[in-house]
């Protein structure tokens, strides 16, 4: 006998049972060049300071500053500072060192005068403007040697990535990439190198799910679609947790007869949560196929990305204790009124505009849940709490994509 489970909980309820419910994650080190997108498993730590000599903001002259309050005034050229240059002569009273940007800062200089305020002649430059103190890059001003960069839970961004070979690290401790089975399910799915026949549509799901998983650092699989058959899913299943870290499905999650995911996980499965109070995607399930956690999501593409962006994604970064990458929340007016269903929060595709400094939102497209091209060509999607009117002017928060 199948045990109880909540049904039709609410979002954050379904938030809440996918938190009491985590997985552990190992860890391992991993080069700089492959670090991209993964996910940051303890303290990344300076090796030196940034910049690690005081050096030029541009092309110019170091110069004594107290001698440039009243210009124009003639110096003494006695050198020029490169980028890597060493071994640079003091600079005294009535003399200037030709810089280049990145040049180290010779002792004795205290500023910079950019190159175009200059005239030269010969060994002599006539400075035509007050020096800058502040054209000088500063030992350590960008960061400090040991200081930390990055703490456990942030993902490795290009940005990420060039100052952690700034700071000279180039090996780092990162979570080990979990392994994603995305298993598509339905009758009426073909794959792209088939031909489709009355009745049937091209498979998309396991494409965006395997793309946002990739995105979030992690090794998705995708398989073969399932055909509506109990004995083909099981075997399906039992395959895909034999070596992979997370189950997730596309399709047969609702209440029809041919709901066959449902089905299997209601009598062989465990199920924490089957529905949820949220529009699209009210109708996934989440539990274990054995020990591997699974998410159930629905077919209809929209639902099953907004279901992933929402649940999925939130409960792979609780994993790591991250923050979310990609669904950066901004607050806007709404444009449009917008249809919720009291107790439903409610995710509509939307488009942005702006207007005399507000963010204003308006409907984008058709917005039936198997409606992809609205969700592709959209801006963001509204978060419409259970309790909204969705009325025109009204604030909202959009979940950008």
């Amino acid at each position: 006998m199948a045990k109880p489970y909540p049904y039709f909980v609410s979002l954050d309820e379904a938030k809440e049972i996918c938190h009491n419910n985590k997985i552990s994650l190992s860890t391992e080190e991993i080069s700089i060049d492959d670090s991209l997108n993964r996910i940051i498993a303890s303290n990344v730590v300076a090796k030196v300071n940034d910049p690690p000599f005081d050096n030029s903001a541009m092309d110019g002259f170091a110069v004594i500053f107290s001698e440039t309050k009243s210009v124009p005034v003639e110096l003494s050229i006695i050198g020029v500072s490169n980028a890597g240059s060493n071994n640079l002569a003091k600079l005294s009273s009535g003399q200037a060192m030709k810089i280049m940007t990145g040049g180290p800062i010779p002792e004795g200089a205290d500023s910079i005068i950019p190159i175009e305020k200059c005239v030269i002649n010969g060994e002599k430059v006539t400075l035509n403007e007050q020096s800058k103190p502040h054209f000088i890059r500063k030992q350590g001003e960008n960061f400090t040697k040991d200081s930390v960069l990055f703490e456990p839970g942030d993902i490795l961004t290009p940005e990420k990535i060039s100052l952690c070979a700034a700071a000279g690290v180039n090996k780092l401790t990162v979570y080990q990439k979990l392994k994603v089975a995305i298993i598509p399910t339905g009758d009426e799915l073909k794959s792209l190198n088939e031909e489709l026949n009355y009745g049937e549509i091209y498979e998309s799901n396991s494409y965006g799910l395997s793309a946002l998983i990739t995105s979030l650092g992690h090794e998705a699989t995708r398989f073969p679609t399932v055909v509506d058959n109990l004995e083909t899913l099981r075997e399906t299943l039992e395959i895909a947790a034999l070596d992979h870290d997370l189950i997730i499905t596309s399709g047969g999650v609702s209440m029809g007869d041919r709901d066959f995911v449902r089905m299997i996980m209601q009598s062989e499965g465990e199920i924490n949560f089957w529905r949820v109070k949220m529009r699209p995607g009210s109708p996934p399930i989440f539990g274990r196929w054995g020990n591997t956690p699974m998410f159930g999501l629905p077919g209809n593409p929209v639902s099953s990305h907004v279901v992933f962006r929402v649940i999925v994604m939130d409960w792979l970064m609780s994993l790591t204790n991250s923050k979310n990458p990609r669904n950066q929340i901004i607050q806007a007016t709404l444009g449009d009124d917008i249809k919720v269903v009291e107790g439903f929060t409610t995710f509509r595709r939307v488009e942005l505009f702006h207007n005399q400094g507000k963010t204003i939102v308006r409907l984008k497209g058709h917005q039936g849940s198997g409606n992809i091209t609205g969700i592709a060509m959209s801006d963001g999607l509204t978060i419409l709490g259970p309790k909204a009117n969705g009325k025109q002017g009204d604030s909202c928060q959009i979940m950008l994509l």
